[in-house]
């Protein structure tokens, strides 16, 4: 049996990392949560379609901030950075982050600013969930900032690479059209979306099979 087309989620330590993965699956889309520092080669191997980066409580001005493997963005495909792993995107390609203020915690509206391949234009000023003492102050050379939230860079994408950054946390209920949002990078990602959980059953079996072969197995 084929193994299904996966989205990989990278955890960074956010406590709504396991909600990522919820809501991508009820969409019916299989994936998979693996630590940040797992090695590429492994990352590499489960040929995955679309890659999701959490958030997490780090700043990455931290000593020991949980890195990106610059390997995953040249695995060419679409990539999303939730929070922390907006800001890793925009260090690592050479945008500017820095220390907010104050820390955002709690519902904002944004206003659309750009014409986006993830962002619909029905989500202009609706409400999103924040939860961040860092932000981006200027995106990285190719990309655009498709939303704001007062002057907070709240969303950036490059469309040319498929490269997607969110503040805010979509995978919440708080955040008025989060489904949607997931649903577009799910699409973007062009997942058939034909997964159900009861695929991991049929999965395990043709995996116990190919190992047995003909022996007994007690």
């Amino acid at each position: 049996m084929e193994s299904p087309e996966t989205l990989l989620i990278l955890d960074y330590g956010s406590q709504y990392t396991q909600l990522i993965a919820r809501r991508v699956r009820e969409l019916g889309v299989h994936s998979i949560i693996l630590p940040y520092n797992t090695p590429f080669a492994e990352l590499s191997a489960l040929q995955p379609q679309g890659i999701i980066l959490s958030g997490g409580p780090a700043s990455v001005y931290d000593d020991d901030a949980p890195a990106l493997d610059p390997g995953i963005l040249e695995l060419n495909v679409p990539v999303l950075g939730v929070c922390y792993g907006m800001q890793l995107l925009a260090r690592e390609l050479g945008g500017t982050v820095k220390t907010g203020d104050t820390r955002e915690y709690g519902k904002a509206t944004i206003q659309l600013q750009h014409k986006s391949k993830l962002l619909t234009s029905d989500l202009d000023d609706s409400t999103v969930w924040m939860s961040h003492g860092v932000e981006v102050t200027k995106v990285p050379d190719g990309f655009h900032v498709t939303a704001k939230s007062g002057k907070i860079i709240c969303a950036m994408e490059d469309p040319d690479l498929m490269i997607f950054g969110l503040q805010f946390h979509a995978e919440v209920v708080h955040t008025q059209y989060g489904k949607q949002i997931l649903e577009n990078f799910v699409g973007l990602c062009g997942f058939t979306r034909d997964w159900t959980p009861g695929n991991i059953i049929d999965l395990q079996i043709a995996l116990i099979k190919e190992t047995v072969g003909d022996r007994n197995v007690v």
